[in-house]
């Protein structure tokens, strides 16, 4: 078969897309009328969009989400608070993220915070941005292991370069001094270069003193509060709403 060796050659350079666009090609009828730049064309735009899909696919799997969400999931018919239009802003090309500001989802727990963060980062994802996500008790018992073992710089670098940056319960309950000196250079490396989402049960107010020393609790929050957009849901928690009616 003549296209046997174009196909060997395309997938030993890795154009899969390729690979797939051609076979098409040669199975479907009704091309030959298409010019070589148009039928050429179509088997690029086809490894194109495989290339995005794998990347997407490889962003999301790196993120580690607590839970698949989008934002086209997003009941607005819940009496959580949610401004639509706010919601709407902030999923258009993900503009926030590239304007390196933060989100601060607050509520009491189970109205849906973590679901929310879940679902705009992963809009950032498909925008073509970098995500994680880190719950704020494992995330700083992992950073004191890491100061523990000398591998603190390490463990510091990809939190610095991620596009957007989950940490779930974040300031439930008072800091401890590690614990607000390595949250302060996560913030640093950070600052004016990276996004934030913050989901807390604690009102903003309530931060600097659950972050607890007052100049550490001044550099935190000026590094956070000054560009962020706030979300504040309200009503009951959906968990024991779903589990009720399951009883």
């Amino acid at each position: 078969m003549l296209n046997q060796p174009t196909l060997e050659k395309l997938q030993t350079m890795r154009l899969n897309g390729m690979v797939e666009a051609f076979r098409n090609q040669t199975q479907q009828t009704g091309l030959a009328e298409l010019s070589f730049e148009e039928r050429f064309a179509m088997v690029v735009d086809q490894e194109w969009i495989w290339r995005q899909n794998r990347a997407l696919a490889r962003r999301l799997v790196q993120a580690k989400f607590r839970y698949r969400a989008s934002v086209e999931d997003i009941d607005f018919r819940l009496a959580r608070g949610l401004d639509r239009s706010q919601v709407r802003s902030l999923t258009q090309n993900s503009a926030w993220v590239q304007q390196h500001q933060q989100i601060f989802l607050l509520g009491p727990t189970g109205v849906g915070k973590t679901w929310l963060a879940c679902a705009l980062a992963e809009k950032a994802c498909r925008d073509g941005f970098t995500a994680l996500f880190r719950r704020a008790p494992k995330l700083f018992r992992d950073l004191a292991l890491a100061r523990a073992d000398g591998s603190l710089s390490s463990f510091l670098a990809p939190l610095a370069k991620v596009d957007v940056l989950i940490v779930d319960d974040w300031a439930n309950a008072p800091l401890a001094e590690a614990e607000r000196r390595d949250f302060l250079e996560i913030c640093e490396d950070r600052y004016q270069l990276h996004s934030t989402i913050l989901t807390s049960q604690v009102p903003v107010k309530r931060w600097h003193e659950q972050i607890g020393d007052p100049t550490l609790a001044d550099s935190i929050l000026d590094r956070l509060v000054h560009n962020a957009h706030q979300i504040e849901l309200k009503g009951n928690s959906a968990r024991k709403e779903l589990h009720g009616k399951g009883s």
